[in-house]
């Protein structure tokens, strides 16, 4: 922990120092976003933003899920006084790009987290998970949060559907 002597430091050189702390922290949180960002906007005027962004799954490259999130602004960090954690709302859409059949998927994992994003300084993070549901002919996508203890219940699903592979001509 930074430790500031009073004695040392005008008022004003003390409160520089703490929003240049301020402000490293609030970058370190907005780092590692999932994917490429598609577009963001503000929604009020405390700054808080919602961000799209694509996700290609890595293991099947002709599925592109638009992800969205929440981060929160200055002003309501400031007034919440939680500095150091966003919500963990978020919203998931999947399509293929192109065909999906079953037999493209004999080799993907059936069950893996595809991506995450930072939700607080440390311990929380927003994560995409790919469950293949070969009986049902389904990729499920979910976004959850993932932390220590205390996870958040909430969840977004998006469900991209596959073929079976086309029966051999007699």
């Amino acid at each position: 922990m930074l430790r500031v002597e009073r004695g040392n430091m005008s008022g004003n050189k003390l409160m520089k120092s703490q929003l240049l702390i301020l402000a490293a922290v609030l970058a370190l949180t907005a780092c590692s976003r999932a994917g490429e960002e598609v577009g963001s906007f503000n929604n009020d005027w405390t700054g808080n933003e919602f961000q799209i962004n694509a996700i290609k799954d890595p293991a099947i490259p002709n599925v592109v899920c638009h992800f969205a999130s929440f981060d929160r602004g200055f002003i309501d960090r400031v007034s919440t006084g939680n500095w150091f954690e966003t919500p963990s709302n978020s919203a998931i859409d999947c399509h293929a790009i192109t065909p999906i059949n079953a037999a493209d998927l004999a080799n993907v994992p059936k069950n893996e987290e595809i991506a995450s994003q930072n939700a607080s300084l440390l311990f929380k993070r927003l994560a995409v998970r790919r469950i293949v549901d070969m009986p049902n002919q389904s990729i499920i996508y979910l976004t959850y949060s993932r932390e220590i203890t205390g996870s958040s219940a909430k969840v977004g699903m998006s469900v991209v559907p596959f073929a079976q592979a086309a029966p051999a001509s007699p």
